[in-house]
């Protein structure tokens, strides 16, 4: 590479001449190249369709010269077959000898033509052949009595012996026998005839002799198996199966490109044979086909003579580049001269002589304008210079201030962390400790001398959760992403090893390199004890309330039914207003153990893959004393294969949802509307939905609509009660499930909550 190298800066061109005279010469080849490859391909293309048209016209004229010379034998045979001289119970033996003969030497290629009994004795043949001998298992025989009076290519069995030697390949029939009939109209025997294969061969050779010495043009005939019947030497008699035979058997006549078994590339035409009048045809396809080496030779040689031709252009051009070279450079040269002159310290203008072109002469006024010039900024440079003492120092002084405030400006910040109530920890992006406040000091008992330095994991959280803090540092250089912004809860330990819980803000600060973690530490253990403490009273004084308000609710309702007897109305109004209010303190109860339960995550779920159409049927039933009272029809919305839609849940929770989701719908829906229930199904997905034909939820409702103790400000709200805790315990279920649940309204349209659950 070095010498090659050495060898192109030794012969490059040195003049702008030489390289213009390279330029012209150069691009006469890539023109001549660019020439030749597209003439090559379009004349490729033309020859390609050209050549492929006539194989495609070459086999469909075969196929169809084979099909009319069937169709002639095929109608002679039937003809002769119903001959009444011929068949005449009368007719002498000589007599049908003479007329057999005069049909054979008619077309000469019936190579044996006689008559048979019933019993496939041959009664008279043409020559004598077979006379007396039985073929009652010969193909043709059998088939002809059968109705199928065409048989395809076969070698000679019985004639093989009798018929003159041929040489080359054996001989080959195609059978054609027709039944004979006696007086009564019934078969007598059949008449046969075994018709020269040869004659397929002359079929070819009429066709494709006229193009075969200057194209070398083949020609195949191949049965509906895809045997070659009559081709090339060393394709006889094999099994091909090609691109151009199946387009052939689909009927199609036209040529394709395709490699054969020989590992060679040809142009190929193909055609099937038809069924001509009453002749059914036997299936044969005809294959023409052309190395594509000598179909494309014809392209190679203009290619070559292409190429010699652009060769001669390029060196003539070349010789008249050198000279159109030398003229434009003369001026150049001149202008040269000129400016070797100016860089020697002469003061002469660059002007060309006036016989120099337009872009010379604007050539020389641009570099006379740039000599001008530089004398000028000569002397601007040096008053710059004289006055660069001052500038420097100015310079100087304004980045001192600057820094200064920088300074200040850290000052501030370090006095502000080191001052606030919460515990502030900077960690590099390896995890390292490199700031901690005097709060962090108090709430951790390290000082911060001694936490600068270590990594944050053994510092601060319990043993259980240091891995979590390296594996989160790693997802962060490698993908660069970071979830800030978020006040999280984490457990952390202090010097003494004591664990309390704390809450966190994260944030990312700085860019690059620089970059590293800021953590605001708030302790909130304090707080956490008082929310165990409130979740603890809540669940006692649930517990406790339950028993009681149980044994109340029961003694109601079996006043309200009438076991002590028929009450005074008023007294019933009473007793079924106070059992309607223990019924509600009942639920309020509940739902507060559910939401303590879910808090604590005690919630207990039992799932098991099931319909979800019966749930749904479930929950209606449990709501269904509600609908009645509120004069609400409960209707089903069950689409084709939402009965066998399944999921896996635990059914009492989900009915516990979806009754607190009919509950809400019919207490918001009018009196003589209705509430519908809904299953369908999409990829991976159980849609289920309860949509009720109430006023809607009011907008500034709606993004508190899932919070506990959340009601709409509506007009008559406390009048339908509740606690505001149904939906949030929903929400809580259908999540643990996997699920999703939202909804959709519209004022005065109704609202739609929708559930999505996991197919099972």
């Amino acid at each position: 590479m070095p010498k090659f190298s050495r060898f192109l800066v030794r012969f490059a061109p040195r003049g702008l001449g030489a390289w213009l005279a390279l330029a012209f010469s150069s691009l006469t080849v890539v023109l001549t190249l660019l020439l030749v490859e597209v003439v090559e391909r379009f004349a490729t293309d033309q020859v390609k369709s050209s050549i492929g048209n006539g194989l495609g016209e070459m086999a469909m004229q075969t196929a169809d010269k084979l099909d009319r010379g069937m169709y002639e034998r095929y109608r002679e045979v039937r003809l002769m077959a119903r001959r009444g001289d011929l068949t005449a119970p009368g007719a002498s033996h000589a007599e049908r000898r003479r007329i057999l003969g005069d049909m054979q030497s008619t077309y000469g290629y019936y190579e044996w033509i006689g008559m048979t009994g019933l019993d496939g004795t041959v009664l008279v043949e043409a020559r004598g052949l077979l006379e007396g001998k039985n073929v009652a298992k010969r193909p043709w025989f059998i088939n002809a009595l059968k109705g199928t009076y065409v048989g395809d290519v076969h070698e000679a069995v019985l004639l093989a012996k009798l018929l003159p030697v041929q040489e080359g390949e054996p001989r080959r029939f195609v059978d054609v026998a027709f039944p004979w009939l006696d007086a009564d109209g019934r078969p007598a025997g059949v008449l046969g005839t075994h018709l020269s294969w040869e004659w397929a061969r002359d079929v070819e050779r009429s066709i494709i002799a006229p193009v075969q010495t200057r194209n070398r043009v083949q020609a195949l005939i191949l049965s509906a198996e895809g045997v070659v019947l009559l081709g090339p030497e060393g394709l006889q008699d094999a099994r091909i199966d090609l691109a151009s035979l199946g387009q052939a058997r689909a009927g199609r006549t036209g040529y394709t490109v395709e490699r054969w078994p020989d590992g060679r590339d040809y142009l190929v035409g193909y055609a099937a044979t038809r069924a001509v009048g009453d002749y059914p045809g036997l299936g044969w396809h005809v294959l023409v086909r052309q190395d594509i080496e000598d179909a494309y030779r014809p392209v190679r040689e203009l290619r070559a003579r292409a190429l010699w031709s652009g060769a001669a252009l390029a060196l003539l051009f070349s010789l008249a580049g050198l000279l159109l070279a030398r003229r434009i450079t003369r001026p150049l040269k001149a202008l040269a001269a000129s400016a070797d002159h100016l860089r020697r310290g002469d003061s002469e203008q660059l002007l060309p002589s006036e016989r120099g072109y337009t872009e010379v002469r604007q050539l020389s006024g641009a570099l006379n304008a740039l000599v001008t010039a530089l004398v000028a900024r000569r002397a601007e440079l040096q008053g710059l210079n004289d006055t660069l003492e001052q500038r420097v120092e100015q310079r100087t002084l304004e980045l001192e201030r600057a820094l200064a405030s920088v300074r200040a400006s850290e000052q501030r910040i370090a006095t502000i962390v080191g001052a606030a109530q919460d515990a502030f920890i900077a960690v590099d992006l390896r995890g390292m400790i490199i700031d901690w406040n005097q709060a962090a000091e108090r709430m951790f008992g390290w000082s911060r001398h001694e936490a600068v330095g270590w990594p944050l994991a053994e510092m601060i959280l319990p043993e259980r959760y240091r891995d979590s803090i390296a594996k989160a540092l790693r997802g962060y250089r490698q993908t660069g992403a970071f979830d800030y912004g978020r006040r999280l809860e984490r457990i952390v330990i202090n010097r003494q090893g004591a664990e309390f819980t704390v809450e966190t803000t994260v944030a990312l600060a700085g860019e690059g390199e620089e970059a590293f973690f800021s953590m605001f530490l708030n302790d909130i253990s304090e707080r956490k004890k008082v929310e165990r403490m409130k979740s603890e009273f809540v669940s006692t004084v649930s517990h406790e309330l339950r028993t009681p308000l149980t044994s109340i609710h029961a003694s109601l309702s079996l006043l309200d039914s009438g076991l002590a007897g028929e009450l005074p109305a008023d007294v019933a109004q009473l007793i079924r207003i106070a059992s309607q209010g223990c019924e509600r303190l009942m639920r309020m109860v509940n739902d507060l153990l559910d939401i303590q339960k879910i808090e604590a995550g005690q919630m207990a779920y039992q799932r098991s893959a099931q319909l979800l159409a019966p749930m749904l049927r479930h929950a209606a039933e449990t709501m269904d004393g509600q609908a009645r009272q509120a004069g609400v029809a409960l209707r089903f919305d069950l689409p084709p294969g939402a009965e066998r839609v399944q999921a896996t849940i635990d059914h009492d929770r989900m009915v516990q949802v979806f009754s607190n989701l009919l509950s809400n719908a019919i207490k918001f829906t009018p009196s003589g509307k209705a509430v519908t229930i809904g299953v369908a199904q999409r990829p991976g997905w159980a849609r289920l939905s309860v949509t009720d034909e109430g006023p809607g939820i009011p907008p500034a409702f709606q993004g508190r609509v899932f919070e506990r103790f959340a009601q709409a400000e509506a007009h008559d709200t406390r009048q339908r009660g509740g606690t505001g805790l149904g939906l949030s315990i929903s929400k809580s279920i259908v999540e643990e499930h996997g699920g999703t649940i939202g909804f959709e309204t519209r004022a005065g349209m109704g609202t739609r909550f929708t559930v999505e659950l996991p197919l099972a």
